[in-house]
């Protein structure tokens, strides 16, 4: 039974879900860091978090059975995600679930600033009437700059918009003409949009790319009086800039509800004129804290128990019809890496995926991970699965490239892999019979329809009449059945070389194998050794 531990303080509503949910068990343990974290990690399938805890490189080293982490909410700054990758763990957030929150505390802070709120309050409490000392700026007419243009920063546009601002929006993976469409008028970077706004607000993640968007260097670029919010990640502003702005009085105001570094109690914007702050309160409302919550413990419980991969930060989708749909095809990738990974032990150097038929319209990204995980599978210390896969195989200098031609061939889908190695170049292709039955229809430059399942035998030979007795004969002396088998062909006319794929229902001894490989007529044999029919990879299980 899947075993899930929440790591910081969840609604009780997303608490009642999880003891609601048949089939996995769970544990509060909070406030964790260090070995103790570690520990705990180790211990279970699943983890949900918000920000509070920190899951580093260190948290996850050695860990061989968490596959999942979930954080209930959007920012995934406090997880490592490249070491929950290489390890094959799916890294899911919450995107939707504070999006309106956000977006509001993004508005109150943008009223707040423009009209003074907090120190006209202030006045108020230290008992001074000083109604000329506060005189406000309106929104509407004004010139909004949006940064990132995800659900966040659409919903913030579209309040902008309900105040009769005009709104600008930068968002690198929106196209011009979809941006369009919101009543967004698209910008081409950062610094054009900079010189235009009386208003920016940004809502990106945290990344090398957006580390410092307003810095020192843009200082120059902005509209005098500009009001600068951040309701997203710290360090996306400068502090420093910010505080350097405020005192030549280029910038007109500053709200921030995260800082660079948290939690923030003592920066020296603390308590300037035309700044206010909040303590990352964005997604603090009861609203908020139960979507995420039980967003996250769903996507956590649909993960462990059915494989659905939803919002994962790591990899590709993976929704429960979309899983059924490709498992079969998923197997099939595996199983063709599987068996070109012992074809030659000299080593990979690059390979090759071809997709053709009805396979083009679905996500063949998860089809090459898939096959990279099977031919990895013997390689590795460590499982390699479809969330890791790829990296792996990128990290020893193997290429993966994948092609794909929609008209069908032969079948109405195939998949296809080329495998280069240090003394030659392999090929085998396969398809699906109905939603289960794995067939290889291709191996090499001949052409077969054999079961890709259990202890394949493969042997080249003359295409010459008594070769099939003569293997038989061979493995009946020495107590091994043949399950199936297949010949094939390069062309359709006799003559010239040929293949033969047996299965087994045992391995055959080595010297079962070595009389076969002396047999006259018998160019080369191997075996291939493939899971059981039906057998699926624990990723895909």
């Amino acid at each position: 039974m899947p075993r899930i531990v929440v790591l910081d303080t969840l609604s009780d509503e997303g608490l009642d879900l999880l003891k609601a949910s048949p089939g996995v068990e769970f544990e509060v343990r909070t406030g964790l860091k260090g070995d103790d974290l570690r520990k705990t990690l180790a211990e279970f399938d699943g983890a949900i978090c918000r920000s509070g805890v920190k899951i580093t490189a260190e948290s996850l080293a050695g860990n061989k059975r968490l596959r999942a982490i979930v954080r209930a909410g959007v920012g995934t700054d406090n997880i490592d995600k490249q070491a929950a990758t290489r390890l094959g763990i799916v890294v899911m957030n919450t995107p939707a679930g504070n999006t309106i929150s956000t977006a509001e505390h993004t508005f109150a802070m943008m009223l707040a600033l423009s009209r003074s709120i907090a120190p006209a309050n202030q006045s108020l409490i230290e008992h001074r009437w000083e109604r000329g000392k506060f005189m406000g700026a309106q929104l509407a007419d004004k010139t909004l700059g949006v940064i990132g243009l995800g659900r966040i920063g659409q919903a913030v546009a579209a309040r902008a918009k309900a105040f009769e601002m005009k709104v600008l929006g930068f968002d690198p993976f929106l196209s011009a003409e979809k941006t369009k469409e919101l009543g967004i008028e698209p910008v081409e970077s950062v610094h054009a949009m900079l010189p235009q706004v009386d208003y920016l607000t940004v809502h990106t993640p945290l990344t090398p790319e957006t580390k410092h968007l307003v810095g020192q260097k843009e200082l120059d670029l902005l509209k005098p009086g500009v009001r600068l919010v951040n309701c997203a990640r710290g360090d996306i502003y400068d502090e420093a800039a910010l505080l350097e702005g405020l005192k030549t009085g280029k910038i007109g105001g500053v709200a921030l509800d995260v800082f660079a570094q948290e939690p923030c109690t003592d920066s020296p914007l603390f308590g300037q004129p035309g700044v206010l702050c909040t303590p990352h309160l964005g997604a603090s409302t009861e609203e908020a804290q139960a979507k995420v919550a039980v967003e996250g413990v769903g996507l956590l419980v649909d993960y462990l128990t059915t494989g659905a991969i939803r919002h994962a930060v790591n990899m590709s989708t993976l929704d429960p019809k979309t899983l059924e749909a490709m498992r079969g095809y998923l197997d099939l990738s595996y199983r063709l890496g599987l068996l070109l990974s012992q074809f030659d032990r000299s080593g990979i150097r690059s390979c090759k995926l071809f997709y053709r038929g009805d396979i083009v319209g679905k996500d063949t990204k998860l089809l090459g991970s898939a096959f990279a995980a099977g031919l990895l599978a013997s390689a590795l210390d460590q499982e390699a699965n479809i969330v890791n896969a790829e990296l792996l195989l990128r990290e020893r200098g193997i290429e993966l490239v994948e092609q794909s031609r929609a008209d069908r061939g032969a079948f109405n889908a195939t998949i296809a892999a080329e495998v280069t190695t240090a003394t030659g170049a392999y090929r085998a292709a396969g398809t699906l019979f109905g939603q289960k039955m794995l067939r290889l229809v291709e191996l090499n430059e001949f052409r077969l329809e054999a079961y890709l399942d259990g202890i394949l035998l493969v042997f080249r030979h003359r295409d010459v009449p008594g070769i099939i007795g003569r293997v038989g004969t061979i493995f009946g002396q020495h107590q091994v059945n043949i399950a199936q088998m297949s010949v094939g062909r390069t062309g359709e006319a006799p003559g010239g070389d040929s293949i033969g794929v047996m299965n087994l229902d045992g391995l055959p001894p080595e010297a079962a194998m070595e009389a076969i490989r002396k047999s006259p007529d018998i160019l080369g044999a191997s075996i291939i050794q493939l899971p059981p029919a039906g057998q699926l990879p624990s990723w895909l299980a």
